[in-house]
């Protein structure tokens, strides 16, 4: 469980103190029903949990803040085809070249304060902080239900984007405050199922919206703990202190054996090395040297890593960053479905003497008297990340490439990657919210969705600080037709890019292993009704999961 609203973290033992209290008013197993107590989940928090219900501080807010108080337009199902739910939304509809979006949203909303809730709070959400599109010319509300937004170019491919990722958010609060970056907004005011009732520093609950327009949730209260490593939350599911989790365990069975916590496995996300790629966004490092990427992709032996670290759980990434069989028909290149399962220590040498380096009597390769010596790092308790950072060391030992892999405090991960100061670090990256690639390439590969090293990227998630102008114009292209032809010509030419960059080198597919409380909780996702991915550190989905459940009745 990997996502990218992790928080800060203290060692583990201060965690689990803080954790003790947290859950000391908790009853064993069967001794009560959902009704009688919280829903229980992990969303990934680690302690201290910061008091930040910030939408635009995606790095540092809590993840409640994103679905289950502040919401979207509209929910796109990443494991469907299906067109999205309506939340606020109800409608929406293009032009014919794609440059006006007319969003209707659904009449008689309320904030969670008792304001009515309108069209112009939608236009002013689109126009506001990171939210504002650069190419978004206008965005009006002619009506109390209607949203006008213009644009300078084709929208049809960013529809996710702008109706599934941007968080509606009170105009009578937010135009009031000045730096919305800096703003921890403590008492959060949104449209969602919940509403904060408490916060501490080792978990926070949240309570049903009795404004909620669909009528209060019947899961009356909802309580996110702060876990310091895979272990505990697996021992407190054990022990029935957990309803709600999403990681990796290497043996399920150990979990579901009582019948009470049930489980699934979808194969979606990529876990990847990331690098700090590109010297003109200020990284440095030998991992900036394209060929030093390119050694160390063909260098690492996937499938032992899969079956050592991540224990089979896993799948096969695909250096197109496309999700396969789902967007097969996106792919362009088929030497790109998936990354070399095994390694070649001989090409990956072949490749770092062709680039100028030579071996050192210690076995391992430089330039001009500097030796490749690369940093990679991976959170504390994050256990499937830190076996993997070993055996990426000692595979690439074998080409002659020198990895150092340690583990650090969460708060000593997310910094450097939100700042570019880094050389790499094992990283999960999100999947795309619908049956195409776009929000990949656009969220973690366009020089938009970046920034210098130093600064904060606020318009993607593009850590890696890679910039490539056929990317950028490819993505550019991609977004303004709804033509398929010209889409896959777009896509080839980006995966082409990518694949021989890598900023990103694609390790895994991440088993995202759910785990939930079937014994005192009803109307979870299902083999038969994939509504949404039931992963708690989803933003939106988690969300929508809590609204359809319900407490069962003992």
């Amino acid at each position: 469980m990997h996502d990218n609203r992790w928080r800060k973290t203290l060692p583990l033992v201060a965690g689990a103190a803080a954790l003790a209290l947290a859950l000391g008013g908790c009853t064993p197993t069967g001794s009560a029903s959902g009704g009688d107590r919280p829903l229980r989940m992990w969303s990934g928090s680690m302690t201290p949990i910061t008091n930040n219900f910030n939408p635009f501080a995606v790095d540092t807010a809590t993840h409640m803040t994103f679905g289950a108080i502040y919401e979207p337009l509209f929910f796109f199902n990443q494991l469907s085809d299906e067109a999205p739910v309506g939340l606020i939304g109800d409608s929406f509809e293009f032009n014919e070249d794609g440059t006006v979006l007319t969003v209707k949203i659904k009449p008689d909303l309320k904030w969670s304060d008792g304001e009515d809730l309108t069209a112009a709070d939608v236009a002013f959400s689109l126009g506001y902080g990171s939210n504002l599109d650069p190419d978004m010319v206008s965005a009006e509300a002619p009506d109390d239900t209607t949203v006008v937004i213009t644009y300078s170019s084709a929208k049809f491919t960013a529809t996710s984007l702008i109706l599934g990722s941007t968080w509606i958010i009170p105009e009578h609060i937010w135009s009031e405050i000045d730096d919305y970056m800096t703003e921890t907004n403590p008492k959060p005011v949104g449209s969602g199922p919940y509403t904060l009732k408490s916060f501490t520093d080792a978990a926070y609950t949240l309570e049903a919206n009795p404004l909620f327009r669909d009528g209060p949730p019947k899961i009356k209260e909802v309580q996110d703990i702060g876990i310091d490593s895979n272990q505990s939350s697996e021992d407190l599911l054990k022990t029935g202190k957990l309803d709600w989790v999403g990681q990796f365990i290497a043996n399920p069975d150990g979990v579901t054996a009582n019948g009470r916590i049930s489980t699934m496995n979808q194969q979606q996300d990529p876990t990847v090395i990331m690098t700090c790629a590109d010297t003109a966004m200020g990284c440095t490092g030998a991992q900036t040297d394209p060929a030093v990427r390119q050694a160390l992709n063909i260098a690492i032996d996937r499938a032992a890593i899969s079956k050592k670290a991540f224990a089979g759980l896993s799948g096969e990434s695909s250096p197109s960053f496309a999700l396969l069989p789902r967007d097969e028909k996106w792919l362009g290149d088929p030497a790109l479905a998936t990354s070399p399962q095994a390694p070649d220590a001989a090409s990956a040498e072949g490749i770092l003497e062709a680039a100028g380096y030579s071996k050192g009597s210690d076995g391992f390769y430089g330039k001009d008297g500097v030796a490749i010596e690369l940093d990679l790092f991976s959170p504390d308790g994050w256990t499937d990340y830190n076996d993997a950072a070993k055996l990426i060391s000692a595979q690439a030992a074998e080409a002659g490439i020198r990895v150092n892999a340690r583990t650090v405090s969460e708060a000593e991960y997310w910094t450097p990657i939100s700042t570019g100061e880094f050389q790499l670090a094992l990283y999960g990256l999100t999947q795309s919210l619908v049956a195409d690639p776009y929000s990949n390439y656009d969220q973690y590969f366009t020089t938009t969705a970046s920034a210098q090293v130093g600064e904060e990227p606020t318009k993607g998630q593009n850590y890696s600080r890679y910039s490539n102008p056929v990317v950028d114009e490819a993505v550019k292209k991609a977004g303004a037709t709804q033509d398929e032809a010209i889409k896959q010509q777009a896509y080839a030419a980006i995966q082409t890019e990518i694949a021989r960059d890598l900023p990103y080198i694609p390790v895994v597919l991440n088993a995202s292993q759910s785990f939930f409380n079937t014994a005192d909780f009803t109307g979870w996702p299902s083999e038969s009704d994939m509504y949404a991915a039931p992963l708690p550190y989803l933003s939106t989905a988690s969300a929508v999961i809590l609204t359809h459940l319900s407490p069962v009745t003992k």
